[in-house]
């Protein structure tokens, strides 16, 4: 068991869980059910024989990590593999539910972490069958808007630009009105936009003379974007919206919208009665994007 910080937790949870599951203890020491069910996950640590490795965080001393996975009752335990949240359960669970809870996810005692983590990102190693499911899926269910978005998501994300907008084309005409469709627009735009190679040291130059050109800010935003740097990009926006949140008919909030939707993984599922954990930057970033607009 280890203590995880802000300082630590990119190494102790996120690089650690490309190779190993991670389970992390959000607790508190006030918190009766944390004594309850924090010795009983050392227990199941050493039972499992390394086939998860547990990590503990002080959800009253590290506040900016339980907000970033949106803890809202301790004690809460969320699973982490290759890097993201998989799943998770509130509550000091009796044993049984708990072992019933990890045995969903880690590999048999036979298997190695590692090829847990291929398995879990097989579709990542073999792009070409994944993008094959999705055409069949957008091609069977023409109206599943989810099917066309993930579709036209992953030709954007194989940098398979024109067929993404041929994709994107028979939908195109709703986008003023289904979010998620406008979201890929802002994302085609932007890398429309950096295909005619603007200059970014000038925009970054006329931002250092005039910190309201809001005009080169956005410029910079779609440059990020188009470059898939979504956090700088949303940092950038942010600088517009702090000054001038109604700008350009609120182009600002509006492209940053677009970048959370197109960021935001799939929801993993969960048991009955489960919550599942936010993405720790997609619940960052939309957080701080409340405090801006509704300062």
């Amino acid at each position: 068991m280890i203590d995880v910080t802000i300082e630590n937790f990119e190494a102790e949870v996120i690089q650690a869980s490309m190779t190993q599951p991670v389970l992390v203890d959000f607790w508190a020491p006030w918190c009766g059910p944390c004594k309850v069910i924090g010795p009983l996950l050392e227990k199941l640590e050493a039972d499992y024989d390394g086939r998860f490795k547990l990590v503990k965080i002080d959800s009253d001393q590290e506040q900016q990590l339980a907000g970033a996975f949106g803890i809202r009752s301790i004690p809460t335990c969320i699973l982490l593999m290759g890097g993201r949240p998989v799943d998770g359960f509130q509550g000091a669970l009796p044993e049984g539910k708990i072992r019933e809870f990890l045995d969903k996810h880690l590999p048999p005692a036979e298997d190695s972490p590692e090829e847990l983590v291929a398995e879990e990102d097989e579709a990542s190693q073999d792009p070409a069958a994944r993008l094959e499911k999705l055409a069949q899926a957008a091609a069977a269910e023409p109206a599943n808007d989810d099917a066309r978005f993930d579709y036209v998501k992953a030709l954007l994300l194989a940098g398979r630009l024109e067929d993404a907008k041929a994709a994107f084309e028979p939908v195109a005409a709703r986008a003023g009105g289904v979010r998620r469709f406008d979201s890929l627009r802002h994302w085609i735009d932007a890398l429309a936009f950096a295909a005619q190679s603007p200059d970014a040291g000038s925009l970054d130059a006329r931002i250092a003379a005039n910190k309201r050109d809001f005009d080169a800010r956005l410029a910079r935003a779609r440059l990020l974007i188009a470059q898939r740097q979504w956090t700088q990009a949303m940092d950038e926006l942010l600088e517009i919206l702090m000054r001038d949140k109604a700008w350009s008919e609120d182009l600002a909030r509006k492209t940053y919208v677009a970048i959370l939707d197109i960021i935001e993984p799939p929801k993993p599922k969960v048991a009955d009665g489960q919550i599942p954990p936010d993405d720790p930057t997609v619940a960052t970033y939309r957080r701080r994007l409340s405090s801006v607009v509704l300062s």
